[in-house]
């Protein structure tokens, strides 16, 4: 080890410790509060830990780590990739609330506040080309509410909708099964390039792990868990993303689902969500009015975004009239018209400025023509 290793240093040396895994890396921190204290315990400080066996403490006394934390750290940099603890201040909020959260995140992107706004859009591998489209056409319009998607850039539905949402304008976030420096899938190498710019690749696996069918469930529960809700349009009855959406009821997590067909073996998984009490969609409304209520709530525990170098975007930029738009919208969302008595300007002026301020990514239309504030 460095003399004056770095925080980061410690996260990923312990998660690279065989047989540390998410609960067993919290067993550890819940004892001994940090993850440079657990390595630094001597052996006898490890007893009566649940779960913790002979063999990780022993991989843990004597620095056993699955390959050499200071030469991964070097490739991840080398790389531009980021390495996101559970306590940093980045961490997505949403993901800090389920019972075996990821202590460490690989990132190639950027994450940002916007994500707590987020939706999961997952369904089958072997989609039909209207299951593509639908898919395409919810996720532009989901952007178009100022939605994060997310899904698991996989062939079929996931790479429609991050298609789609791109397409939309908006932000969107791909959960991998693997190491973000395996090309998994190859065809998505140029969907790849555009993840990175408009939004991220998130992974709780180092570099070098290839997609083994034993990461997949590991990944879903991020997929549910950094999200508000999963949609689920093309599915069988054994589908990886019924894991999904089972893994985002026990995360308390809203589950929808697209109907089909009872003929089509694509539409068996949705069907039978929507029998047992999935929320059925046509349309990106179907989805946001569902979530109006966790959106509003998601936006107040927001910090204030700051630019590049730090500055609130409250600032000089805006104009006396956008001031005092968002100043109405400190609380509850408000209807249009209510705004335009409570303003007293013409519902055409008012809606230019809420416009520019929509593009400012300040402000946001709710179904209803309500609007709200997005920080």
């Amino acid at each position: 080890m460095n003399e004056q290793p770095d925080e980061k240093f410690y996260w990923l040396a312990l998660k690279l410790v065989p047989g540390v895994g998410a609960k067993t890396f919290f067993r550890l921190l819940d004892r001994f509060g940090s993850p440079e204290n657990v390595l630094r315990a001597p052996r006898k400080a490890f007893a009566g830990i649940r779960g913790v066996g002979e063999k990780v403490i022993e991989n843990i006394v004597s620095r056993n780590f699955e390959r050499d934390p200071e030469k991964e750290l070097k490739e991840i940099e080398k790389k531009g990739v980021k390495l996101v603890c559970f306590n940093d201040p980045d961490y997505p909020k949403n993901l800090v609330t389920i019972h075996d959260p990821p202590p460490v995140l690989f990132v190639k992107g950027t994450l940002s506040v916007r994500d707590v706004i987020s939706v999961a859009v997952v369904g089958s591998r072997a989609a039909s080309y209207h299951g593509m489209e639908f898919t395409r056409r919810l996720c532009a319009d989901l952007a178009g509410y100022g939605m994060v998607v997310v899904s698991g850039f996989a062939r079929g539905i996931d790479t429609a909708a991050h298609t789609g949402c791109i397409e939309g304008g908006g932000r969107t976030l791909a959960i991998l099964g693997c190491g973000l420096d395996i090309d998994y899938p190859r065809q998505n190498r140029k969907l790849r390039k555009k993840v990175v710019n408009n939004g991220a690749l998130v992974t709780e696996f180092p570099l070098g792990t290839e997609p083994e069918a034993r990461n997949f469930p590991a990944r879903n529960r991020i997929i549910s868990g950094i999200s508000l809700g999963v949609v689920v349009v093309e599915a069988g009855k054994r589908s990886g993303s019924l894991i999904t959406a089972r893994l985002a009821l026990e995360q308390n997590r809203e589950v929808f689902a697209v109907p089909g067909s009872v003929t089509n073996y694509r539409s068996l998984g949705p069907n039978w969500l929507i029998k047992q009490g999935a929320k059925l969609v046509e349309k990106a409304d179907d989805v946001v009015e569902e979530l109006a209520p966790m959106l509003i709530g998601a936006m107040g525990r927001r910090e204030p975004a700051e630019d590049k170098n730090g500055a609130n975007r409250m600032d000089s930029s805006l104009t006396e009239q956008e001031a005092k738009i968002l100043d109405l919208l400190q609380g509850e969302p408000v209807l249009l018209d209510e705004m335009v008595r409570i303003l007293n300007v013409e519902v055409d002026a008012l809606a230019v400025i809420l416009s520019k301020l929509e593009l400012k990514g300040l402000v946001k239309q709710l179904p209803g023509k309500f609007f709200c504030r997005v920080f």
